[in-house]
């Protein structure tokens, strides 16, 4: 039975993302929803020696963060200098920083993005060619959105021929499970617990990082740090 999973892009997310994105036949990308602030879509964090570190990218932001995700510009091009340095100086002595970092190179030093979306999307789909992920990947705006967080939800799910929704646990706040449900469709809570630790540089473990921390740290062993992911 046909799985999907429906989730905001993330900037360089974590571990569990990827996984998330591991364990469906399709992964659709629903930026057409509100830009928030503060929030994953456009910063994730890296370990350093002195503490946990934020890679902002800056956007262009419209009055009262009204635009969608997928309408979000970038602001400009220094950033990915900064957030180059920055993941060099922090991870030059990890194994597989060079490895990992030529893989990155194109997309995120050398990339011409304009949409944050558009770099989110370029960034999450080298790392699943690197992890051996084949989960097909679509975008909200190929599907027909309807008025509710759950009535949008489960629309995009009976478009895309799913019979069970793939949702993260903070949703379980608002989904109307009996939605989906009288629709015909199963609902599944993915579990983040349980990861195990692997060789981190800079005290303490930290799981609640960006997965570069995996990659440059396990290089080719990646998966076999997460469930759903086989090399």
């Amino acid at each position: 039975m046909k799985k999907i999973a429906v989730l905001q892009s993330n900037y360089i997310p974590w571990k569990g993302y990827f996984d998330l994105i591991a364990y469906v036949d399709e992964f659709i990308l629903y930026d057409e929803v509100q830009y928030t602030r503060r929030d994953w879509r456009n910063r994730n964090k890296i370990k350093t020696p002195h503490d946990l570190k934020w890679l902002t990218v800056p956007v262009k932001v419209k009055g009262k963060y009204s635009q969608s995700i997928g309408e979000t510009e970038l602001d400009g091009q220094a950033w990915r200098e900064s957030h180059w340095r920055s993941l060099a100086s922090n991870y030059a002595k990890a194994p597989y920083f060079k490895e990992i970092s030529k893989i990155l190179e194109p997309v995120l030093l050398r990339g011409d993005q304009v949409l944050l979306s558009d770099l989110n999307r370029d960034l999450l789909k080298i790392i699943c060619i690197y992890l051996g992920i084949t989960t097909h990947f679509r975008e909200s705006s190929e599907f027909e959105l309807r008025e509710g967080k759950s009535e949008r939800l489960l629309a995009i799910c009976l478009e895309a021929g799913a019979k069970i929704y793939v949702s993260g646990p903070a949703a379980q706040d608002y989904l109307d499970e009996d939605l989906f449900q009288n629709a015909g469709i199963s609902v599944e809570w993915f579990d983040y617990s349980g990861y195990p630790q692997y060789p981190q540089l800079w005290g303490p473990f930290e799981h609640g990082v960006t997965i570069l921390d995996l990659l440059f740290n396990c290089g080719p062993e990646s998966g076999s740090m997460m469930r759903y992911v086989h090399r």
